[in-house]
């Protein structure tokens, strides 16, 4: 007993280095390089015609028949954002990139791409129903997802809402395997609410989006999922 005692604290002292020195180490997540960064936008203009504002979208929110969105991109490392968007009619677009050749002909760092392009606003129509916008960011490319999307956009009218079937599953599948890196990493200005606002200059056009984006930094992949209740 007495000689146990006595190499008892070096025995722990030992066991405490080889679990240590054998471990992947304390923190070896945050330590990894952060290789997904992009500024990105959800903005729309709500009220009636004689005083929209502009809204910054940050959660599932509720909008009318006639508000407008738009949306908008801006890389600062490289890394793959797709934008999918799942109409209350159940029809399916890929709103970015614009296609996927985009990839490999037009995706600079530091570039703004808006969605859609230039002055253009997309606007709720008479069909209302959940609208839902899926956002996804990979170090990678999501050739799954691409592939399944290439598949829908061929398909024959009879085919679309099985196929489409196929993307949601698809894109659950993704997110799934990244389970842990689906948590928000944005760093935004909160004011409350559902959505924060931003007034319009009355005597312009619609306002530039660029100025609610909010900056996204995380490692391997990013998604959020967005459910606008169209009424």
């Amino acid at each position: 007993m007495k000689l146990l005692r006595s190499y008892y604290p070096h025995f722990l002292v030992a066991v405490f280095c080889l679990v240590f020195f054998l471990s992947p180490g304390v923190g070896a997540e945050e330590k990894r390089a952060k290789n997904i960064c992009f500024r990105w936008a959800f903005g729309a203009m709500v009220g009636p015609d004689s005083d929209r504002r502009l809204v910054a979208i940050t959660r599932d929110t509720t909008l009318k028949t006639g508000d407008r969105l738009k949306l908008f991109v801006e890389l600062k490392k490289e890394c793959f954002v797709y934008l999918i968007y799942k109409s209350g009619q159940n029809e399916l677009h890929m709103l970015f990139p614009y296609k996927i050749e985009q990839f490999t002909t037009d995706y600079s760092i530091s570039k703004k791409y808006y969605i859609p392009q230039g002055e253009m606003w997309f606007e709720l129509d008479e069909n209302t129903g959940i609208e839902i916008f899926y956002l996804l960011a990979s170090a990678k490319r999501l050739i799954g997802l691409e592939a399944v999307m290439g598949k829908y956009n061929c398909a024959n009218p009879p085919d679309k809402q099985r196929i489409a079937k196929e993307v949601i599953q698809e894109i659950r599948k993704i997110k799934r395997s990244h389970r842990i890196l689906t948590a928000p990493a944005e760093r935004p200005v909160s004011i409350g609410g559902s959505v924060r606002g931003v007034d319009k200059d009355k005597k312009a056009g619609p306002p530039d989006i660029d100025p609610i984006a909010e900056e996204v930094s995380t490692t391997d992949f990013y998604g959020r999922t967005f459910t606008i209740d169209h009424r």
